[in-house]
């Protein structure tokens, strides 16, 4: 079995909503479906239905989670340093076509957010950041073309 990198943050956030599903949801589910059942013929009970579907999405969701965190690899970011690009690190790339410049971590898979600046380890962005430094020019194939940037700062925050 692999492991599975991850954060200490995004490792925190994984153990909290395993939490969620098994103490809040998966007894709420539970319920409807008891309720639902006490409404009579279960063959036409939409709300019996969704309930059950929706215990089987609590349940994978529930397995899945334990999986991750039985594999996982937590990485203390705060404890790295360097001046090249690993797993943790805070990257400022500069666009070297329109010179705007943009902060991303590099996050495990399951924790990634680009909106919010988290950048899965496995995209081609990442891959193409891994062991440069500061000051490196990289290019990537996006969907929208060959983008080139440069490296600005790494930080291990």
């Amino acid at each position: 079995m692999d492991k599975v990198p991850m954060t200490l943050g995004g490792y925190r956030r994984l153990s909290e909503e395993l939490k969620t599903l098994k103490m809040v949801e998966r007894p709420a589910v539970i319920a409807a479906i008891a309720q639902a059942r006490e409404h009579g013929d279960l063959a036409e009970n939409a709300e019996y239905h969704a309930a059950k579907d929706q215990q089987g999405f609590i349940e994978a969701r529930i397995l899945d989670i334990e999986d991750k965190v039985s594999r996982a690899d937590v990485i203390d970011v705060a404890a790295l340093n360097g001046d090249t690009v690993k797993f943790g690190a805070t990257v400022l790339l500069a666009d070297m076509d329109t010179d705007e410049e943009s902060t991303y971590q590099i996050v495990g898979v399951d924790e990634s957010d680009v909106g919010a600046g988290l950048l899965s380890i496995s995209s081609p962005l990442a891959r193409a950041l891994i062991g440069r430094a500061e000051g490196d020019a990289i290019e990537v194939q996006t969907p929208r073309g060959e983008k080139s940037y440069e490296i600005v700062t790494v930080k291990y925050i």
